[in-house]
């Protein structure tokens, strides 16, 4: 890993930190425009996320600047849009609430860990957990302009995928955070 500098995968994670904004005014707003324009915002910043990894790793250009906004962007995008979505009663804040905790106990376990020179490397069940988030999110702002109800019961059923795959990743983060901070 290399010094904190800018580079093209750490501008496209910056992308999707921008993109956060307009995402949230847009998708307060009930017409079908502004509709239509959140699903696509929301669908590029979700697919930034996988390309700035694989041009960091595969051009050997990982920093530690990219490695700390990532998540954080990740973060930002995926969480408050499940708040916008709590807000305009298409997600259960109890959910909501499940993946919020989740959140601050791996990121305290992994700020632990750094403290002491250790790093928790994202688990396949975390990098699962963010691509069903961002596939949920995507499919309930489509059926807020279809209203379509087969897609609102395969929607019921994907949030209970996502609020599984919340409470399994955080027990690995945190089983994989405690072994190596003993």
């Amino acid at each position: 890993m290399t010094k904190s500098k800018i580079n093209g995968p750490t501008i496209i994670t910056l992308l999707r930190i921008i993109l956060v904004a307009p995402i949230m005014i847009l998708i307060f707003m009930d017409n079908l425009p502004a509709q239509i324009v959140t699903i696509a915002l929301f669908s590029i910043a979700s697919i930034t996320d996988e390309i700035d990894g694989r041009w960091a790793r595969k051009t050997k250009q990982v920093t530690d600047l990219g490695a700390f906004l990532d998540p954080l962007a990740d973060k930002m995008l995926i969480n408050l849009t499940f708040l916008a979505l709590v807000s305009i009663n298409l997600m259960p804040l109890w959910m909501f609430a499940v993946i919020l905790i989740r959140d601050f106990a791996v990121d305290g376990m992994r700020m632990m860990a750094a403290k002491k020179g250790i790093t928790i490397s994202a688990s396949f069940a975390g990098k699962l957990k963010t691509t069903i988030q961002m596939i949920t999110i995507i499919s309930i702002l489509t059926n807020r302009i279809l209203n379509f109800e087969p897609l609102a019961i395969i929607n019921a059923i994907l949030l209970y995928i996502v609020v599984f795959l919340t409470i399994l990743s955080g027990a690995i983060y945190l089983f994989k955070g405690r072994k190596l901070l003993k």
